[in-house]
């Protein structure tokens, strides 16, 4: 089919259009379909972009610190990723004194980069395919009995691996089980933070924006591997030197064209493509609202606090934007979903697959009962999850109670208690036990309100109240162990977590008769008995029963172009850039510029203020090679790349594998991609190359970095 009649075929025949998956897809790169991408425009190989054997694109792509993609761009290891990727290291770095979430941070050298201790960069060596081993001997088993075996058989595959000392393996499945990836990892432990632009560049528009297009945000920092004299991953050392990558990539800042092929190559995280309609009708009738209601309220009180105290603003800046990111998602993700009719695309499909193979009707009906019996643990999980997620208090008393459980079970070791300390230490950094205590109030009270009464402790309908509730936990809050507020041992969490912890069976009794610890115990045990168990229980034979629908799927529908869902492992999008028109007599180009950066600009907002310096530049127009055929600087840009959570931070390559740009975004219209990806919507928004070197040079005057690239014009 040509490109005209793909395109035609997307007006008249979208249910269609939406299940063949044209041009999108997150796919493998050893199971590239390179004559498509060459059809589309590519001018490199496959094997350019993944090949075990010798030096590839893959080399420059790692997985940032467990949950973003980044790429290396010079021979030094220098590192590029999303400004909200680093954020938190960008945070921990700031203070009121040298706050370089508003001013930005550039370092001067080598030596003036700063480490960031945890931060982890991970390589993927080589992919192998390993169904056939990993499910050997399971045809006839089911249940319990085949998930023994393939545990088993995991086991055994990961022992057949020969690995480096500083590698390992990871298998993982995918197709619902029906294949399965050993992926070979090599891990680097010393990142230091390079450079970031101020928040007012790498977050502009901030909430208001974010999911948005037209966008106009510099979301990208600088980050660099060091590794030790051999090149091989170290613990941090000042004797550690820079990583001498395999690769790197070099950066163009030629000008895009409309239709021009582009590819995104990262770490996406989860997709759920294959989904029956009833699955995804309760996602975007339940699931979805219940968490974007608890999200609400507590953005909401946060949101109050943050825009009068600046301290505030800087201890939960990184955690507000991370509760933000989904909370606007979903909102999208339910229009998204709603627009494109996913639930009767899937119904129409469904049917289909049953006039091809009647046995699936069965499968659909099976599906249909367990998601409708499931459906109120579901909702019950939605909201206990958010509410004790989003409530730090409740979080926080969570940690204690199963410290609390490990202690008394006598399985208390070191490792478990500097594992828990740790990770308590790293909520009490930025957590405000008064400030919390008005967020605790309001999810305690939407939770009573919103939970059928069956599933809820005994006398917690008395917590309905907003302002009797404030009053009940601001005086929990007060001397509470918890909320690090009162002490124990003459210490409290926050000023010597250690000596709160030097007398565990004290520490343990004082707990029981916290009241924070005693409600959280309360809302935890009626979960667990009225939901946890029958929702586990209930998914466990949905995730069965969806194993044999991708597998009848897959057998019946030869014309679909099936791509394993994203899963965090490595992946390849390609498509063009291309500009969008989401609703009637709207059309978005495919391109910003600087100039839209001062349209929106307002003096003091804490969304869409400027530099100074920004805005001399662009009254000078002092724009240099980065200015584009429009004679402005091009900003950010859109195309047809399948991305999720996980492709922040994934470069976006050209036909010859150049950078053009670094994914960060997707749009509005489009969120509902994760599960029902519409070619007619789905956007990836991406930083413009032209426009990180721009800031790098004119504005940061970062000059020495760009000497390190190379730089393609």
């Amino acid at each position: 089919m040509n490109r005209k009649n793909i395109l035609l075929s997307a007006i008249l025949f979208p249910a269609v259009m939406a299940f063949a998956q044209q041009y999108g897809g997150m796919w493998i790169p050893t199971e590239l379909n390179e004559k498509e991408m060459k059809d589309l425009g590519m001018k490199i190989s496959a094997k350019d972009i993944f090949d075990p054997s010798k030096p590839s694109i893959k080399d420059a792509v790692v997985q940032f610190n467990g949950g973003c993609t980044a790429e290396i761009i010079s021979p030094q290891g220098l590192l590029l990723t999303n400004h909200h990727c680093g954020y938190g290291q960008i945070q921990k770095h700031s203070s009121v004194e040298h706050d370089y979430l508003t001013d930005g941070f550039w370092a001067k050298d080598m030596n003036g980069e700063l480490p960031n201790p945890g931060v982890t960069v991970d390589f993927i060596a080589d992919i192998k395919e390993v169904t056939g081993p990993v499910l050997a001997g399971t045809q006839k088993l089911t249940g319990k009995a085949a998930e023994d075996l393939i545990n088993k058989n995991l086991e055994n595959v990961k022992a057949g691996f020969k690995l480096e000392p500083w590698q390992k393996v990871v298998i993982k499945p995918v197709y619902y089980g029906n294949k399965y990836y050993a992926y070979i990892i090599e891990t680097y432990k010393d990142i230091r933070l390079v450079g970031a632009p101020p928040s007012s560049i790498g977050k502009f528009g901030s909430d208001t924006d974010n999911w948005v297009w037209p966008r106009h945000t510099g979301d990208f920092s600088m980050f660099r591997i060091y590794a030790d004299k051999n090149n091989k991953p170290a613990e941090y050392s000042k004797d550690n030197i820079p990583y001498k990558p395999k690769y790197f990539l070099p950066v163009s800042i030629k000008d895009k064209q409309e239709n021009d092929f582009t590819f995104v190559f990262g770490f996406p995280g989860r997709t759920t493509e294959y989904l029956p309609a009833i699955a995804v009708e309760k996602i975007m009738t339940e699931i979805d609202p219940a968490m974007i209601s608890v999200r609400e309220v507590a953005l909401k009180t946060l949101n109050e606090k943050m825009r009068t105290d600046n301290e505030t603003r800087i201890k939960y800046a990184s955690k507000y934007a991370s509760v933000a990111n989904y909370w606007k998602k979903w909102i999208g993700e339910v229009e998204g979903l709603k627009k494109s009719d996913a639930v009767g695309k899937k119904q129409k499909y469904e049917q289909s697959l049953i006039a091809k193979n009647p046995q699936i009707k069965t499968t659909i009906d099976q599906l249909n009962q367990l998601y409708t019996e499931q459906a109120p643990y579901a909702l019950n999980r939605a909201y206990y999850s958010e509410v004790t997620r989003n409530a730090e208090t409740l979080a926080l008393a969570n940690h204690f109670l199963n410290f609390i459980q490990t202690y008394e079970a006598g399985k208390m070791t070191d490792q478990a208690m500097a594992s828990f300390k740790s990770r308590l230490s790293n909520i009490y950094q930025d957590y405000s036990g008064e400030l919390d205590a008005k967020v605790t109030a309001e999810l305690l009270a939407l939770y009573a309100a919103k939970t059928p009464e069956k599933f809820l402790p005994n006398n917690f309908s008395q917590l309905k109240d907003v302002n009797r509730n404030l009053e009940i936990v601001e005086g929990w809050s007060k001397n509470s162990v918890v909320t690090g507020r009162g002490s124990i041992n003459g210490a409290t969490t926050i000023s010597n977590i250690d000596k709160v912890f030097e007398n565990p069976k004290e520490l343990i009794k004082n707990l029981k008769n916290d009241p924070i610890i005693q409600w959280a115990s309360a809302m935890r045990e009626a979960y667990m008995t009225t939901t946890d168990g029958k929702y586990a229980e209930l998914q466990t034979k949905i995730d069965a029963l969806q194993t044999k629908f991708m597998t009848q799927q897959m057998a019946t529908d030869k014309d679909r172009k099936f791509f394993p869902d994203a899963n965090s492992t490595l992946r390849v999008t390609y498509g063009q850039v291309k500009g969008s028109n989401p609703r009637d007599a709207v059309y978005y180009g495919y391109q910003t510029h600087l100039e839209g950066v001062m349209e929106k600009y307002v003096p003091g907002d804490y969304e869409f203020d400027v530099p100074k310096k920004l805005v001399n530049l662009y009254n000078a127009k002092d724009y240099g090679v980065y200015k584009d055929k429009t004679g402005d600087v091009p900003v950010n840009f859109t195309a047809t790349n399948h991305t999720t959570g996980g492709n922040s931070g994934s470069p976006a390559l050209d036909a010859n594998g150049n950078l053009i740009g670094l994914n960060f975004d997707r749009q509005w219209e489009g969120t509902m991609s994760d599960i029902n990806f519409d070619p007619r919507f789905s956007r990836n928004i991406m930083v413009d190359t032209k426009y990180i070197l721009f800031i790098v040079d004119k504005y940061a005057d970062a000059k020495w970095l760009l000497k390190e690239m190379k730089i393609v014009k």
